[in-house]
């Protein structure tokens, strides 16, 4: 994969990126938010591993301004801010995985892989469909009445989980447990988040609503009775 790390400590950097080139990555290092966002914004790469400290633009700046702009790159912040304050403002700033420092390198080799684009393993459905809301995993493309859909990886990853249990309801918790591996707060608004940003993408702009919320339960995928 084409790696894009941002990180302005060079102990820090040198090591990450020592890492990751010997599992076969390309890394490109960068220290300041403000290059990393036009370089983000121009280049294709398949993750990036972003500080939250940083020069130039801070680490949530930059992520708003990636998003804001259209980037759909998924996101890691590598950081030493570790409260749930602080990984709940990473993930609603758009980023899609949070790790907090200091880190074992196989869980971030691990978290890497599971953000870059990679085909289903074997044996999987590799087309979803509900109604006329289809999913291509290998593609990774959404389409609803044959329209292409934009989506972040979260955003996708959240659509795959609730079309494989459709009709079903699932908790916030399990959300939380299945797409970011993090146990917040209950106070937490990532779901929620997550969840409108999907809908007015997958439901508002057509007739029929498929994600329906159940109060005080969760949310589910299915056509409405």
């Amino acid at each position: 994969m084409k790696i894009l790390l941002v990180e302005d400590d060079d102990r820090t950097s040198n090591y990450i990126a020592s890492g990751l080139h010997s599992s076969g990555h390309t890394v490109d290092i960068l220290k300041d938010g403000r290059d990393a966002l036009g370089i983000g914004l121009r280049e294709p790469y398949d993750v990036a591993i972003v500080d939250r400290m940083l020069p130039g633009l801070d680490g949530l700046a930059l992520v708003k301004s990636l998003r804001a702009a259209g980037g759909k790159i998924p996101i890691l912040f590598l950081t030493s801010l570790g409260g749930v304050e602080d990984r709940v403002a990473g993930l609603e700033a758009g980023a899609d995985d949070y790790l907090v420092k200091p880190f074992a390198f196989s869980e971030l080799t691990a978290r890497v892989s599971a953000l870059g684009r990679r085909p289903p393993m074997s044996g999987e459905k590799t087309h979803l469909q509900v109604a006329d809301l289809e999913l291509d995993l290998v593609r990774r493309v959404a389409k609803r009445q044959g329209k292409v859909i934009d989506l972040l990886p979260r955003e996708f990853a959240l659509l795959e989980i609730l079309m494989r249990n459709e009709g079903r309801i699932l908790t916030k918790h399990m959300l939380l447990e299945r797409i970011w591996n993090f146990n917040f707060d209950p106070q937490s608004t990532v779901v929620e988040t997550h969840v409108s940003r999907l809908r007015s993408k997958i439901d508002k702009p057509f007739e029929v609503s498929l994600l329906h919320t159940t109060r005080n339960t969760g949310y589910s995928l299915h056509v409405p009775r």
